[in-house]
């Protein structure tokens, strides 16, 4: 049985009993989100272009890669491609599929897919009322530093920048 909550614009929200797979009947909260894409731009192999971004849920500005939510029916890939120019004012040449996670399955359906951009041409920054950022390039290696200080802190921009650096610079 499905109760439906909220209905929002990018979450919606129910209540479900379920049967569990071990016989148990459960009561969960779920959130169902459309799955969103996230880019690393390489402007070379070593060369970051992230977003320092205002998020008012955790109170200030973080270190992220240009991502967004897919609209309803979008190929994830063409959610990436426009994310990033709309957000650093990049076209990408060449995008490249990294890998996809679940965010947080204990509540959620989201899905990440992750994509490394390069072959980056300036196009046409558009941004959202709600975006507030800067643009921010700096060496892939950094950005492994600031992970392991604890300056990034977004889930995604962890993930994508640690597999981006596995990748490239072949280092564990």
């Amino acid at each position: 049985m499905k109760k439906n909550i909220y209905q929002g614009k990018i979450i919606d929200l129910s209540l479900e009993t379920v049967t569990l797979p071990n016989g148990a009947t459960a009561e969960l909260e779920l959130i169902t989100h459309p799955g969103a894409s996230a880019v690393v731009p390489l402007k070379d192999n070593q060369t970051v272009v992230m977003i320092r971004q205002y998020r008012h849920a955790v109170g200030g500005y973080i270190y992220e890669i240009p991502a967004g939510k897919l609209h309803p029916g979008e190929d994830p890939r063409d959610c990436a491609m426009r994310e990033v120019e709309e957000e650093i004012g990049y076209k990408v040449g060449t995008l490249e599929p990294l890998l996809s996670f679940f965010t947080t399955p204990g509540f959620t359906d989201e899905i990440i897919h992750i994509f490394i951009g390069k072959d980056l041409v300036p196009g046409t920054q558009d941004l959202g009322d709600d975006e507030v950022l800067e643009i921010i390039e700096m060496p892939l290696e950094k950005t492994i530093e600031l992970i392991n200080d604890g300056t990034i802190k977004d889930g995604k921009t962890i993930i994508a920048l640690q597999a981006t650096y596995l990748k490239f610079l072949g280092k564990n």
